[in-house]
């Protein structure tokens, strides 16, 4: 399994951030996810989950911020396009990032169970999008949590693949 994102002098581009366009933006948040490319899936794979997480968050928030979860996409498309979180051009299910949470308890799902793209303070923070192939499509609500992700995933991985997008702050 192979996922590809371009990336703008190594990083992930500007506008997927803090830096977007104010049309891409909604309570402070920029919402325009980036085009995710896919390839070479397992045989076996019935549906794809994918999270995208901040663990250099750690040190600022005191947690690993969760900026996109998603279950249940389909394994016939080459590519996850651009500002699919917001429109979706198939169907699949979303989960709560970490803007839900009771620190930030932002209440529009359009913004707390979709991509919410990163904003780091200063310097530059490695963020971790994993994709997964699963034998199975879970059994999962919009809105769920990253934990419910992972534990409806266990015994049903068949391939995970792990990119680094460093972005700047």
């Amino acid at each position: 399994m192979k996922i590809e994102v371009a990336l703008d002098q190594g990083r992930l581009p500007a506008k997927y951030g803090k830096f977007g366009a104010a049309a891409d933006f909604k309570n402070q948040h920029p919402l325009r996810s980036f085009p995710i490319k896919i390839s070479n899936l397992p045989e076996q794979a019935v549906s794809l989950a994918l999270t995208f997480v901040d663990p250099d968050s750690i040190p600022v928030a005191g947690f690993q911020w969760i900026h996109w979860t998603a279950a249940n996409l389909p394994i016939n498309i080459q590519e996850i396009p651009e500002n699919a979180s917001q429109q979706p051009p198939f169907s699949f299910i979303q989960g709560k990032n970490s803007t839900a949470s009771p620190y930030i308890n932002e209440a529009d799902a359009s913004i707390n169970q979709r991509y919410v793209g990163p904003t780091p303070p200063s310097g530059i923070h490695n963020y971790e999008l994993r994709l997964y192939a699963l034998d199975k499509k879970l059994d999962l609500k919009a809105g769920f949590w990253m934990n419910e992700l992972q534990h409806a995933m266990e015994g049903h991985i068949l391939e995970h693949q792990k990119l680094i997008l460093p972005y700047r702050g």
